[in-house]
This record gives structure tokens, sequence and C-alpha cells, in this order.
């Protein structure tokens, strides 16, 4: 006992958000002190050998559909979980060093999210990347848990709350009472889902090849869930797919309308299977306290609007989406009680 409050006072604790599209740092007593692209550029060893890291976060998305044949920009994480071992560990690796302010002998402890209902094997993997990574202790908190924390939900209290967070590789659907997570979804639909789908719809449509950071930022600037009063217009440049040659062409918000259809329909359909495995008593909390939104994913807009007309229940967005799971991890770190409950296998 007397050695874990010597290990607490000397170490630089922290709650790690690995998401499919970001990755944030919350650490103890400094807040949220990382938030950049979960991006990693890899120099390829044309003699077999291990491969260089050139660039991790902001820096690396910047290349990414733009590097020469022997630089990567990999994308490690995809819907939620590890794809790629030792990239992830490297990104890891960066981003606890560029967090340790101080530097000491004692290793931090450290908080990872994780998708609701990933399998062991995956997370032992998340576990094991972050002990190379040099963690001392690592838990596990599950997404949903750590949202519904962050966006302040009463969640000790024996009343149902809802919570849905729409990352960039997963959407996670979950009624919270008691501390617990009574009835979940986790779906592979996300704010990456969203990008493909418009990335199709150009190709579809406009015989138009765009990348990934092009799509995302149509879903940003006009990607709406619900046909809009004023109608908003976008140039776009791509590849054109016949003639092969750069190509301009003009979209406007009510095609991204019909093009996010079917990832938007996907998640209202988790939500509504969640809400029909709802326990009867839980079930009328939530017509009380409705729905809560977070996640980048849940700031396109009129999603809100869109799964209130779906549910005919109230929903609102989370004070700080983008942030929401971090928060709630790093409140976690700090709660003793939270802490003995998580997952450390």
């Amino acid at each position: 006992m007397f050695w874990q409050k010597i290990f607490g006072i000397f170490s630089n604790d922290l709650a790690i958000y690995l998401g499919t599209a970001n990755t944030l740092v919350y650490a103890k007593d400094r807040g949220i002190i990382i938030n950049e692209p979960s991006v990693v550029a890899v120099q390829k060893n044309p003699r077999g050998g291990p491969n260089r890291v050139l660039a991790v976060g902001k820096e690396a998305k910047e290349m990414l559909g733009r590097t020469p044949g022997s630089i990567v920009a990999i994308r490690p994480m995809r819907e939620g979980v590890i794809a790629d071992f030792e990239v992830t560990q490297a990104m890891l690796k960066h981003f606890i060093s560029k967090s340790t302010e101080r530097r000491t002998l004692i290793r931090p402890r450290i908080i990872i999210c994780i998708p609701y209902g990933i399998t062991q094997v995956e997370k032992r993997a998340v576990k094991e990347s972050a002990e190379s990574a040099g963690a001392r202790e690592v838990y596990l908190i599950e997404e949903p848990m750590a949202a519904a924390i962050g966006a302040g939900l009463p969640i000790s209290e024996p009343s149902g709350n809802m919570i849905v967070d729409i990352g960039g590789g997963t959407t996670e659907v979950a009624v919270i009472s008691l501390g617990g997570i009574v009835c979940s979804k986790s779906i592979r639909v996300a704010g990456d889902k969203f990008d493909e789908a418009i990335v199709l719809y150009m190709r579809k449509k406009y015989n138009l090849a765009i990348g990934e950071r092009t799509a995302e930022n149509i879903k940003i600037s006009i990607g709406t869930a619900t046909p809009v009063e004023k109608i908003k217009y976008m140039e776009v440049k791509g590849r054109d797919l016949i003639a092969g040659s750069p190509k301009t062409v003009e979209v406007n918000s009510e095609e991204i309308r019909e093009a996010l259809q079917e990832p938007i329909a996907a998640v209202v359909e988790a939500i509504k299977q969640t809400l029909e495995k709802t326990p009867p008593e839980l079930a009328s909390d939530i017509v009380d306290n409705g729905i809560v939104l977070a996640g980048g994913g849940s700031l396109l807009s009129n999603l809100d609007q869109h799964i209130r007309e779906k549910t005919d229940l109230p929903v609102m967005l989370a004070d700080d989406p983008l942030c929401c799971v971090v928060l709630g991890s790093g409140k976690a770190l700090s709660d003793p009680k939270i802490l003995k409950s998580l997952d450390t296998e």
C-alpha cells in the first residue's frame, strides 16, 4: 500500500483513447495534452529488415495518399481494434514519451479505451502494446462507459441512461445503470464508413476517384443527415476514372445526404435493437432522460434530429463529443472505485 502511494505521487498516469481516427491522451492533473490523428508514416526497408518510423500523428496524416513508393502512411487502428501491432506499438511509444512531462524511474499507469464486446485476443493485443510501449499497469475501460462518465451521466444511480458513441471505426450503443452496462450493441459502422460511402458515391455518380481526406472534408463541410432548407455546394477535385486526368465537379449537401443514408440507417438500427433489449423499467427512464450522443461521428449535421425522428425520444449532444471518451477515462483514473472494477486481463 505504501509503495502504491509513492508510485502514485511520482508516476505520470495517463488515459489513452486509441481511436481509429484520432488518439487522445489525458494526463492526471493536466487534462488532455495530445489530440492527434492515429496515423504513422513508415519507410519500408528494401532489404526486408525492420521498417523505420518517419512521422506520427498530424505530420503523418499530411502524408496520407501523397507518399512515394518507399514510404507508407498507415492507420494502425481499424474498426476500433489493432490492425497492425508493431505500428500501434510505435505510435503508443511516441505518444507516451511525448506525454511524459517529467522523467521518472516509475513507469506510468495507463487506462486504455476499448470498444464494447471485443475479443480476449484483441484485448490482449491492446494491453501488450501498452506494456511494451512503457506502461507499468494497464487498465481497459469500455468506450460506452468512458463516454457516459465523460458526458456527466449519473452512471452509479439506479436509472437508465443511454449513450451512443459514434467514433471513427465503431458505434457503441449502451444502456447504463448502477455503474454497469445493462445492454449494448457495438457495430463497425461509424465515421470511416461515412467517408467510404462518400468515396463510393463519387465513384458511381461522377466517375471520380477521391481519397479519404477529401471524403472527410466533404462530410464535415456539407454532410447532413436530414434535408436542409438551404442547400450547400462544394467543389471536389479528384481523378477522372475514364480519362485518367484530374477533374473537378460540384456536389451539394442533398447528394451527400443521399450517399450517407445507408451507414446512418445502420446506426439508427443499432439504437433500436438496444432499446428492444432494454428492461421496461430502464426503458421508461430513457423516455425521460433521452439519448446522449458522443464521438466525432455525432457531429454530422442534423444527426441528432434524424435519430430523434426515428426513435421518438429526446436526443442531445454531449458537451464535448470529441473528447468525451478520454475525459471519462481521465476521471476513472482518479477514482479508485472505478479503477478497481476495470478489466486488467
